[in-house]
């Protein structure tokens, strides 16, 4: 798989997950999520588009910060969703 130089890594800053035991809408709504992404412009915590509410790509949208990390254990990959591809 070959990884793209993403304009939009300059986003990226040192984040502290806001809420590291789970998507933080769900957690509020009281819905469940699929797998979790970490925001890595303020670390919103938010689930994937395999959840119900998608919440991690709506945070992206909605404030433009385009690039989440997986936050699941075991995982290391990261992608922007202006650009569609992992970064």
């Amino acid at each position: 798989m070959t990884l793209t130089t993403d304009p939009h890594v300059a986003m990226i800053r040192p984040v502290v997950p806001r809420t590291p035991e789970g998507c933080d809408e769900c957690l509020r709504l009281g819905t469940t999520w699929v797998h979790l992404r970490l925001c890595l412009t303020c670390g919103h915590v938010g689930c994937c588009d395999s959840s119900p509410m998608r919440h991690a790509r709506a945070h992206a949208h909605a404030v433009s910060h385009p690039i989440v990390q997986s936050f699941e254990p075991g995982e290391d990959w990261r992608w922007c969703y202006v650009d569609e591809t992992l970064v």
